[in-house]
């Protein structure tokens, strides 16, 4: 028991120890510190989905309209795509979306309360290998319970480069 007890005290002083090496910066000192903010990310997709069905679940009313369904069968996304992800403040924010021709955020963003912005860009200078931007098709576009199908939908090479997207609370 003994033992134990001194290995404890031993561990313990060892914890007060090296708690008390850690000092307080000053905000000078801080100041002087640098860093990089941000995330950025990048993915080769290659999503496929089976189907993708909406179905209307309104009661059919006295002329036999509602219900049904449509399906979208055989989906597939894939190509390249990067962004970066970064945290704005509010001064920050309103400077971003002034330069992007937003001219009265406030129908949207609070400018006196707002707080900060998280902001999702897709940079406009990525260089991409040709054919390798996004490609989104649907194998077949069905209704109902049918067979047959209304055709198919492809959007090749969609370019996103120079995209910003910005969420925040509100």
């Amino acid at each position: 028991m003994k033992r134990i007890t001194a290995a404890v005290a031993v561990a313990l002083s060892t914890l007060a120890l090296s708690a008390s090496a850690m000092t307080p910066i000053k905000d000078a000192e801080l100041s002087a510190v640098t860093g990089q903010d941000g995330v950025s990310i990048a993915a080769n997709l290659n999503i496929k989905m089976d189907s993708f069905v909406y179905t209307d679940t309104d009661a059919l009313d006295a002329q036999g309209m509602g219900g049904g369904s449509v399906s979208f069968n055989g989906i597939k996304v894939n190509g390249l795509i990067a962004a970066s992800i970064d945290i704005l403040s509010k001064n920050s924010f309103l400077a971003a979306a002034g330069a992007a021709g937003v001219t009265n955020p406030g129908t949207f963003y609070n400018p006196v309360s707002g707080g900060d912005v998280v902001q999702i860009a897709i940079p406009a200078d990525v260089q991409v290998a040709a054919g390798k931007l996004l490609n989104i098709s649907v194998d077949s576009i069905k209704m109902g319970g049918s067979t047959a199908s209304y055709g198919s939908m492809a959007m090749n090479q969609l370019d996103l480069r120079g995209t910003t997207v910005w969420i925040w609370a509100h």
